[in-house]
């Protein structure tokens, strides 16, 4: 049911910043995003129905209503014709890994409901806006490494003895499943896209928030814990996306889709605006130059690492290049993603490969 005399329209959200050790200032001064805290900033929360940092509307006719309260009240004009749940589906942040993350994962919808009581897991993807030289990450464990062999490389912490380092190079975007250790720093910075959850297991020595020791006892319980959800089998790799043209200078690339969430960032020059077409909310995040964005009669610059929400009800969109856009929804995979990658000529096991998604 829609809340009378409120129509849905692009929404800025509020930001939780999150001043984790592993952080720097990349953020604000790499991507030039403003409105954030001057210190040591790990990730800002681009666009949140985790409960604890849910987004608030922050102008317009809905300001002060929460990103929960729009998707119950609004949840077709929102999401679109079909979809129904109690939470806004999919969550983005910009992560700054100045420093290496820790070594973690979380659950997958499974062990999250069966071991976590929670209502689902949480498969994220990484997709590396900027990274020094040399960068790498960690994801998946090494093939033929056991239970016991991961379980001891894990308590002392020697974590390239069972899992797979990876180069990392910018543009590229790597699907992580639920269940896969995984890690990445320094000189890292990251878009990432995942489904509304905040569960995970550690297996560092140290706490993330504050740097502080972790005792040994709370240590092994915590070890117990991961082992409990770690897939040995998820070995992803980074995939430079599937790119269309889609007018002159106009370059849209899917950089990764799944049931659980899609991520494309598109391109366009001065020849022609952006234009894109949907029919379901596309949480869109500048990683360019500030854009004028019309959707209807709506129009409003969207500054450098800004994000807005735009509702389904609003159908399109267009953008005045030079524009160097993200946009992440939660997809219909065959009208959204399958049927324009495959009329342009893709194959299926191509279109597959952008949510490695192990045991379907």
């Amino acid at each position: 049911m829609s809340h009378p005399g409120a129509a849905l329209y692009p929404l800025r959200l509020t930001v939780t910043a999150k001043p984790l050790v592993f952080g720097g200032q990349a953020i604000a001064r790499r991507l030039g995003k403003t409105g954030i805290p001057d210190w040591s900033i790990a990730e800002t929360w681009e666009c949140s129905d985790v409960t604890g940092a849910v987004g608030v509307v922050a102008a317009g006719p809905l300001a002060g209503r929460s990103l929960r309260q729009v998707a119950t009240d609004h949840p077709r004009e929102l999401m679109g014709a079909g979809w129904s749940g109690q939470y806004f589906p999919v969550l983005t942040k910009f992560i700054d890994a100045t420093g290496a993350l820790p070594v973690h994962l979380h659950a997958d919808d499974e062990t999250a409901r069966r071991l976590e009581g929670e209502r689902n897991g949480k498969t994220e993807a990484w997709h590396i806006l900027d990274a020094a030289p040399g960068a790498t990450a960690l994801c998946g464990v090494k093939r033929g490494v056991s239970p016991e062999q991961l379980r001891a490389a894990l308590r002392a912490q020697d974590f390239d003895a069972v899992l797979r380092r990876l180069p990392v190079r910018a543009g590229q975007t790597l699907y992580v499943p639920g269940g896969t250790l995984h890690s990445f720093g320094p000189d890292t910075l990251v878009y990432e896209i995942e489904q509304t959850s905040d569960i995970q297991q550690h297996a560092m020595r140290w706490h993330m928030e504050d740097g502080s020791p972790v005792e040994d006892a709370e240590f092994d319980v915590n070890l117990d814990m991961l082992m409990r959800q770690v897939d040995l089998d998820n070995r992803p790799d980074f995939t430079p996306g599937l790119a269309l043209t889609v007018g002159d200078g106009v370059e849209r690339v899917f950089l990764c889709a799944s049931p659980y969430f899609a991520l494309e960032r598109w391109r366009a020059g001065t020849a022609e605006p952006l234009r894109h077409s949907f029919a379901t909310a596309q949480i869109l995040s500048n990683v360019g130059a500030p854009v004028r964005v019309r959707t209807g009669a709506w129009e409003e610059e969207v500054g450098r690492a800004e994000t807005l929400l735009v509702p389904a009800v609003c159908g399109d969109i267009e953008i005045t290049g030079p524009a160097d856009v993200l946009f992440g929804y939660l997809p219909d995979l065959d009208r959204d993603v399958r049927a324009p990658l495959l009329e342009a000529g893709y194959p299926p096991h191509l279109i597959d490969s952008l949510g490695q998604r192990h045991g379907e």
